[in-house]
Order: structure tokens, then C-alpha cells, then sequence
């Protein structure tokens, strides 16, 4: 599955060129809580459909009253973009389910270019980090890549936003562990990779839309070149294989390095590093393991849960306490059986 707004522009993409008329709707602005943040897109076909959300669901429904039973879409076709408020008295928050004081302003882009649609599809599909910029008056738009995300910027005239390739999520380890949390990064947007050469454990794998890859975990990462938007997670529990991905890994710019293991087993597993593998404390420091957020799980299925959501808090740059550590709870515990 890949990420909602890589999906939103597609598909919008494909509407144009089959001649529909199509309104392109952007986060640009929130004001105390919103449902959905600065950069969210969505898009409205003008035979109804839509794709993405920019709220709970309200203003969407609100947008497509507008704009597809009210409007005239052949008025709309060279309209220039349009700003709008919603949420701007608490009767209005409340009217389109928007919590407490919250305000959020949207750029509106009537059939936006197809060609342009479509290229930066196909950038984002070579893996491209893009920035997409808008003019709000005329409506005209640039594309340019960019080797860092960029926060989105307005200043009045010129809208800036950053749309990147889908995350990577590379597994060490086939098994049902892996299995769930394949599947848990799959509908949260990421491109998942599996790498096991054990031809007895990935004999049963059962996830679709997975890549795997059969050769040893350290080279088939070299391979996958793992960037800022990519997360490595050793699950193999065999310390020949999980190593040697962390070595790797702990190299790379990758987000979140993690490793399965007990409080005892991440301990070996940190100081065997340290002696035979030219490892340093700074270094492994990087490493989260035990891995997960601390919810008290104990099924493959709840782990996996444990796991998706701390990859989801790294990645949204979430600062964990020391009640959310595996590690602190558990030692902070006076329970023989949590280990």
C-alpha cells in the first residue's frame, strides 16, 4: 500500500487525464487542534469520488457539497486557487466536528495540470524527494527535488511542499512477528523489504506486497541503501544474521535501527558489538533494543503493535519518556516473569 498522499496526487492525476475535473485540497495552516496536519492533501473528483481527508470527515462532506453538487465545474476549470477557513468561531469548529478552538486554513487548486500531476508521480516513483511549489494567485507550479524533507512554507504568494517516496521498512527474519508488523507498515504507507536466506523460515511467508530478498542480511541492506526515510529492524533472532544487518545499519542515515531481544539478550548483543565488532557505546546508543513501546505485550501480534508505534513516534520526531522504555519499565518492575 502506498502512502495516502502519493495516492491522492496519483489518482487525481489519472482523473485529469481521462478528462474529469478535479479540485486538489492542501493543509496549509492549523490553529490549536486539528484532525489532520499542515501538508495533508485530498482530492475531489467532479463525479464525486474522493480520495485522502484534510479532517475528520465534515469539511469533506462540506467541500464536496460545494464544489461538486453546488458548482458549476466548467466555471471552475482556469479558476485560480482559493484560500479557506474553517473553523474560525467555536459554533463553526463545532459545526464541522473540529475539536475545541481549532482552525485550519486549506488552499484550493481548481484541474490542476495533468503533465504536471503525472511528473511528479513518476518522480516520487523513482524515489525522488520533491518539492512541489504553487503560486496561489495565477496557480502556476514548479517541481524541484531535494535531498532533505523541507517543513511547509508559505509566505502569502508561494505555496511549499515537500512530497517524498514511500518510507522503507527493511526485516531481518522471517516469521509471524514479521508477518505482523509487515503488515501494520504496509497500511501505514511503508514499502516493506524481507530478507532471510533460511529457506526453511521463509518457506511459509505470507505477506503480499513484500519484497524478499534471499542473500545475507548485511549485503542485501547495502542494497537497499537505506536512507533518512528508512527504518531497519532485526528480528531474526539469530545473532549470525541480526548482527550483521546492525552493523550496517548503525552506519547508515536510517531513522530507527531495532533489534528483538530481552533486556539480558540486548545486553550480550551490545557488548559482544562493543568487543568483537569495533562497535562503541555512542555508537550502539542508536540501537532500540529491547525494542517497542512499552504496552505490556505478549503475543507476536501485540509486539508487533509495540513495535509499529515507537517506528511511528521516531519518525513523527515524538520525544519518549522513560515510561514509554521496554527496557525502564520492566526494570523499574518487581515481576519475575517480565525478563
Amino acid at each position: 500500500m502506498e502512502g495516502i498522499d502519493v495516492l491522492v496526487l496519483r489518482t487525481l492525476a489519472n482523473w485529469r487525464q481521462k478528462g474529469h475535473g478535479g479540485l486538489l485540497v492542501t493543509v496549509i495552516q492549523t490553529w490549536g487542534s486539528s484532525p489532520r496536519p499542515v501538508g495533508a492533501v485530498m482530492a475531489i473528483c467532479d463525479n464525486g469520488q474522493v480520495v485522502g481527508s484534510v479532517s475528520g470527515g465534515c469539511i469533506e462532506d462540506d467541500l464536496i457539497r460545494k464544489y461538486v453538487h453546488e458548482a458549476e465545474w466548467e466555471d471552475l476549470h482556469q479558476a485560480p486557487p482559493q484560500l479557506l477557513k474553517y473553523g474560525v468561531s467555536a459554533e463553526e469548529a463545532h459545526q464541522f466536528g473540529l475539536p475545541c478552538g481549532g482552525t485550519i486554513e486549506l488552499l484550493l487548486e481548481h484541474n490542476p495540470d495533468a503533465n504536471r500531476l503525472d511528473q511528479l508521480v513518476d518522480s516520487l516513483d523513482a524515489g525522488q524527494l520533491m518539492v512541489r511549489t504553487v503560486n496561489v494567485y495565477t496557480g502556476d507550479v514548479s517541481l524541484r527535488s531535494t535531498s532533505q524533507p523541507e517543513v511547509l512554507a508559505f509566505d502569502g504568494e508561494h505555496l511549499h511542499v515537500t512530497f517524498g517516496p514511500a518510507y522503507r521498512m527493511f526485516l531481518t527474519g522471517a516469521g509471524q512477528l514479521s508477518e505482523y508488523l509487515a503488515t501494520m507498515a504496509l497500511f501505514n504507507g511503508f514499502e516493506v523489504t524481507l530478507c532471510d536466506p533460511r529457506v526453511e523460515h521463509r518457506s511459509a511467508w505470507a505477506v503480499p506486497k513484500v519484497k524478499v530478498v534471499t542473500g545475507m542480511p548485511d549485503d542485501e541492506l547495502i542494497a537497499f541503501n537505506p536512507d533518512k526515510r528508512s527504518c531497519v529492524i532485526a528480528l531474526s533472532h539469530d545473532p549470525k544474521l541480526d548482527d550483521l544487518v546492525l552493523l550496517e545499519a548503525l552506519e547508515s542515515e536510517a531513522f530507527y535501527v531495532g533489534a528483538i531481544g530481552s533486556r539480558r539478550n540486548a545486553e550480550l548483543r551490545k557488548q559482544r558489538m562493543i568487543e568483537y565488532l569495533d562497535q562503541t557505546p555512542e555508537s550502539m546508543a542508536r540501537l532500540k533494543s529491547p525494542i517497542g513501546i512499552y504496552i505490556g505485550s505478549k503475543t507476536p501480534s501485540e509486539i508487533a503493535v509495540s513495535i509499529m508505534a515507537e517506528v511511528i513516534a521516531v519518525k513523527n520526531n515524538v520525544n519518549l519518556t522513560p515510561e514509554h522504555n521496554v527496557q525502564y519499565v520492566k526494570d523499574q518492575s518487581s515481576d519475575p516473569t517480565l525478563n
